[in-house]
């Protein structure tokens, strides 16, 4: 199989040869396919899942396919772990980031009404605290990095009511506006 820096260029695409990146949640769904994209772009990619056996066997695909992916065991909805997660991270990338990419999100598919308060505030945590959180830890290195960018994942569920509940679709629209003073 190709090198992971030549698969872009091979194919007359732009690279991210020698930029770094972050994707929360990237071992499946949409996380997983960015984190494909970017290291077959060129990128070092660094990734975090709650499930370690999921983690260890994405990462041994991702090795075999030539790219450079590492990863963390992270609970994103635990301010702990997201601070170990972003030192993990500045130690791995000499202190600089290029990219993060706030992807990871959960939800429980039952009516509003019937959420729990340890159900609520799980969602608020993981979905909405840790990406402005992130942001946060993340900030030095990005701007050490000069040409950062900050990318959140949201859901037509934040704009639109679908039956999958309000609270994940509060907690899914874009953030943009909230971030992009910081």
């Amino acid at each position: 199989m190709a090198a992971a820096d030549d698969i872009g260029a091979s194919a007359g695409r732009w690279s991210l040869h020698g930029r770094t990146a972050l994707v929360t949640g990237g071992t499946r769904g949409i996380g997983r396919a960015v984190v494909e994209e970017l290291a077959a772009l060129g990128a070092a990619v660094h990734t975090c899942s709650r499930k370690e056996a999921e983690l260890g066997e994405r990462l041994k695909e991702w090795e075999a396919k030539g790219f450079r992916v590492t990863g963390s065991v992270c609970d994103v909805s635990v301010r702990d772990q997201r601070e170990l997660l972003l030192r993990d991270v500045a130690d791995r990338f000499a202190g600089k980031l290029d990219i993060l990419i706030n992807n990871v999100g959960r939800n429980h598919r039952k009516p509003t009404t019937e959420y729990s308060a340890d159900e609520y505030s799980f969602i608020m945590a993981t979905n909405l605290e840790s990406a402005y959180h992130l942001c946060q830890l993340a900030h030095p290195l990005l701007k050490a990095s000069g040409v950062a960018s900050i990318v959140f994942i949201s859901s037509v569920s934040g704009v639109v009511a679908i039956s999958s509940g309000s609270i994940y679709g509060m907690t899914k629209r874009n953030c943009w506006s909230a971030m992009q003073h910081m």
